[in-house]
């Protein structure tokens, strides 16, 4: 099979949505010097913000040089793209930590040497106001700045938007401009929110270059189901930092994605080839009861995120929460691996299976913890509980831990003291 051009793959797989000349494959018709750039509102990127790294790590692959930029300043004032409201304003403390966390994480991220970190703050901590709105201010026109679609939603709005968000695109125009200068920079990629923004500094470089430079965006992840905002479970974000999600919650999140979504996501968020993932296409529509195709995605994901190792470790635990099977098989590492990751709860001899359920949240009263029960709806390690009576005994559990379940998505590991 012959090998497709960088630009058809980047579109076959998902990451296109604007660029700004007639032909995609213009761009990458020479190696570019790429900017990526994060504001570090959080100290975490969460998987929303992924696709636009996978496409990050892919044009690095190609041979591209990528810089990614850490907003300290432009964190500091806000981007009104996407918000109905202002931000409250970040102390300059908490962006200088949020940023070191951020710097940290993307490059273990993306695992490639040549990725050049740099941070805005360092530039624009020795611009003077003046000679900002002389060099900068000068080249935009406010007629063109309240057309930005972040800008006229905002001044619609009943919140309307103020000068310094106003004047945030301006900042992130100027950030190109820096790194066409002083990196040779002539490739900016983001999120569909910044097409505006990235629109800004290849005008800026134009009128102060004459010089052609461009952007790309990804396109926002709906859920093709919901239609709503690819990245969250029970509303909840899904970090990429551990400790704010854990790596169990992480390998489930895209183990419970569904049919209509899972290629496309396979072909977004993997590195896996696009001759494989049309092999897992197949079995979707030949065995979908087999869910390969999840399992295949979020084993990927997670080897990328948190490495091989890991990833062996939570599919391990997935399989036996699911199986029920495999507790007496696991060695003292694994089991306290299982304990952190998994939901679990810690009981004692002798506990009535009704307070079980409502301690460990499997039930929110004892009146509904005896109807699970009397329904068929609890089991303990795969033996279906039908007495409200019942009482835990040590005897039934494999290496002091037990599987309870409540339903069929409902699952905790006991551990006895």
């Amino acid at each position: 099979m012959s090998k497709i051009s960088l630009a058809s793959e980047l579109k076959e797989r998902g990451y296109i949505y604007q660029y700004s000349t007639d032909n995609l494959e213009d761009i990458f018709e020479d190696k570019r010097v790429i900017y990526l750039g994060v504001d570090p509102n959080a100290d975490s990127i969460h998987v929303g913000h992924l696709v636009t790294y996978m496409l990050a790590y892919h044009l690095v692959q190609a041979g591209h040089k990528m810089i990614l930029l850490v907003g300290g300043a432009t964190a500091l004032i806000g981007d009104p793209s996407g918000k109905d409201a202002e931000r409250p304003f970040q102390d300059e403390s908490e962006v200088a930590k949020n940023a070191l966390a951020l710097t940290k994480q993307i490059e273990s991220l993306l695992k490639i040497d040549n990725i050049e970190m740099v941070n805005n703050l360092d530039w624009f901590s020795e611009i003077n106001v003046m000679e900002f709105l002389r060099e900068v201010g000068k080249h935009f026109t406010v007629n063109n700045m309240i057309r930005k679609e972040s800008v006229s939603k905002r001044i619609q709005s009943e919140n309307g938007i103020s000068f310094t968000e106003f004047a945030y695109t301006l900042l992130q125009g100027y950030d190109y401009f820096h790194l066409n200068q002083e990196k040779n920079c002539d490739l900016q990629i983001g999120g569909s929110d910044q097409w505006g923004n990235i629109v800004s500094g290849i005008e800026l470089i134009r009128r102060k270059k004459s010089q052609e430079v461009y952007g790309i965006t990804v396109p926002l992840l709906l859920d093709k189901n919901t239609g709503k905002k690819f990245g969250k479970s029970e509303g909840n974000a899904i970090w990429l930092d551990p400790e704010k999600t854990s790596p169990y919650v992480f390998y489930q999140f895209w183990l419970n994605i569904d049919d209509a979504n899972v290629v496309d996501y396979l072909k977004l968020f993997s590195i896996l080839s696009l001759e494989d993932i049309g092999a897992l296409e197949t079995e979707i529509k030949n065995y979908p009861e087999q869910r390969k195709a999840q399992k295949t995605l979020a084993y990927e994901v997670t080897k990328f995120v948190h490495g091989e190792n890991l990833a062996e470790s939570v599919k391990k635990i997935s399989e036996i929460m699911f199986s029920g099977e495999g507790l007496a098989a696991l060695s003292d590492e694994e089991k306290e691996l299982l304990l952190k990751e998994a939901p679990s709860y810690n009981v004692s001899e002798d506990m009535s299976l009704v307070d079980v359920l409502v301690e460990s949240g499997l039930a929110s009263s004892k009146r509904e913890s005896r109807e699970f029960i009397e329904n068929g709806a609890v089991s303990l390690n795969n033996d279906k509980i039908v007495d409200t009576m019942f009482r835990l005994n040590p005897e039934l559990t494999r290496n002091s831990l037990a599987i309870l379940k409540r339903g069929k998505k409902n699952k905790i590991i006991l551990s006895f003291k």
